[in-house]
């Protein structure tokens, strides 16, 4: 313990107490700085006062220079340059942005809300600062922008035209399925979403043709013998056969020229008739020509005659199996015959190209045309007046032989006529240049028909068993005629025959017309 306070109530009482409490109160209650401990002996209560005002003049900051002397040399103007000073991060644009005009540059958080939050990319990095949002955003974009692969008619297809542009699934679809040859690669970009016919193959050899040609024509016409069997038993008439023969075979005609294209090719009617050449329709319009007058005459003599035609009245007939065979004795071989007769006008447009590069001469010969029209012109007009002389004849109810009018040149000028007419078609096409060595096979099928299987062969056996029976006078008519006159071609004596010449004169006559008709098509 101090001595004075051990001491002090022994040497003046309570007055050591307050001279304690004097001193205490003098002394400084502070640090032992110099200032601290001697400030109260040289101004009294002045130096608590100076002591109280300095801590409120001085910084309460760091020991930095600016923040000890800062209001030793201004007062309060220190605090004023320090709240100028930015309160942010070192950077340079935070350390002096309030310098240049307070508040008005944009902070931090401004500049951040006005980044893109995208990729680093420069449309995505700086699309907002060159007016707002109006640029499109990058979902925009991947939109308008097509998936599907990296070719080039995939990538900008839709940049120049929206979805109009046909996807890489639709050109996928429309490109060909075929072989490398160029008119198997490029063959569907001229007709999209319709492949091309095997019809129109360039195969030459015989083969190919007959498997492409001459196949699908006898299936044809098997199938028209089946139904014409059919109705035939049904009424039990055979001539139902002969109903069909011309019938099936413009039937063919028209399937092959126009019916397969429509079919198969996608094509509308009027296409399929303007992609044919006018040699092609010259030729549909010879066989159909052709076929209608056949039809009518064999149709009308049938129902006008009320039963079936005599020459199918034989002893077979009577036989109970006779329908059981008669699908494979007499229907489907005059199905393969007129396969074979109707070549001419199936061959040229089911193997067109085939056709032109197997025909002798590639040009068309002008005078192998007129040839072929003065042909069927003379031969349809011997047909149509052969069955108008005879329809004439039969009428008058003479029980006599017809030998007038055209009748006079040959003994059957029908199967005359019916000859030249299909001989016509070859000579037609040789002068189209479409002419293949196998429709020289329809003029010789028929004439060999006509001649010895069903034609005046079988027709006149079939007169001279009906008239020795029944009919004397025409019987002996009918020997008499055949002395005189040939069977089917005309003999030299006919060259006097005026009938010879008008037919020759009708046939002129086809050409000419024909010819003006080119010119004005």
């Amino acid at each position: 313990m101090a001595e004075q306070d051990r001491l002090g109530g022994w040497f003046g009482g309570n007055k050591a107490d307050k001279v304690q409490e004097k001193v205490q109160q003098s002394v400084p209650k502070t640090s032992g700085a110099e200032q601290d401990r001697f400030g109260g002996w040289f101004g009294g209560d002045k130096a608590d006062r100076v002591k109280d005002a300095i801590p409120q003049d001085f910084r309460h900051s760091s020991g930095a220079e600016q923040d000890r002397y800062g209001r030793a040399f201004g007062g309060d103007k220190l605090d004023q340059i320090s709240s100028r000073f930015p309160q942010g991060s070192g950077a340079e644009q935070d350390r002096y942005e309030h310098w240049f005009g307070g508040h008005k540059l944009p902070t931090r958080a401004d500049i951040e809300r006005r980044l893109p939050k995208t990729s680093g990319a420069e449309q995505d990095r700086y699309e907002h600062w060159f007016g707002g949002d109006k640029l499109p955003s990058r979902a925009d974009l991947e939109k308008r922008l097509p998936h599907t692969s990296g070719a080039e008619q995939d990538r900008y297809g839709r940049w120049f035209g929206g979805d109009k542009a046909p996807s890489a699934e639709k050109l996928n679809k429309s490109l060909p399925a075929g072989s490398g040859a160029e008119q198997d690669r490029y063959g569907s970009h001229f007709k999209p979403e319709h492949p091309i016919l095997g019809r129109i193959g360039g195969t030459t050899s015989t083969l190919g043709l007959i498997q492409h040609a001459i196949l699908p024509s006898f299936g044809l016409h098997g199938g028209l013998s089946l139904i014409a069997y059919g109705l035939g038993r049904y009424t039990d008439t055979v001539e139902a056969k002969d109903w069909l023969w011309p019938s099936g075979q413009v039937a063919n005609a028209w399937w092959s020229a126009i019916g397969a294209p429509v079919v198969y090719e996608g094509l509308s009617l009027p296409q399929a008739w303007d992609a044919l050449s006018y040699n092609q329709k010259l030729l549909l319009a010879g066989v159909t020509a052709w076929g209608v007058r056949l039809f009518y005459r064999v149709s009308s003599r049938t129902l006008r005659r009320g039963k079936d035609d005599p020459r199918y009245q034989t002893t077979a007939r009577k036989q109970p199996d006779f329908w059981n065979k008669a699908f494979f004795t007499m229907f489907l071989p005059e199905a393969l015959i007129q396969t074979l007769i109707s070549l001419p006008f199936t061959l040229p447009f089911r193997a067109p190209i085939a056709s032109a590069l197997a025909s002798p001469f590639p040009e068309a010969l002008a005078i192998s045309r007129s040839v072929a029209i003065f042909l069927f012109g003379a031969g349809y007009a011997l047909e149509v007046l052969a069955d108008s002389q005879l329809e004439a004849h039969s009428r008058k109810g003479k029980d006599e032989l017809n030998s007038e009018g055209v009748w006079s040149i040959v003994r059957h000028p029908n199967y005359l006529g019916d000859a030249l007419c299909h001989l016509s078609f070859p000579l037609l096409l040789f002068g189209a240049g479409q002419m293949h060595p196998l429709t020289l096979l329809g003029p010789v099928a028929n004439y060999v028909f006509l001649r010895y299987i069903g034609g005046d062969r079988e027709n006149e056996e079939n007169q001279e068993k009906r008239y020795a029976k029944g009919s004397p006078t025409k019987y002996k008519q009918l020997q008499q005629y055949k002395q005189t006159k040939n069977s089917f071609w005309p003999s030299l004596d006919e060259v006097g025959n005026k009938w010879l010449w008008t037919i020759a004169a009708v046939g002129a006559g086809g050409v000419v017309l024909e010819r003006s008709l080119a010119q004005l098509l």
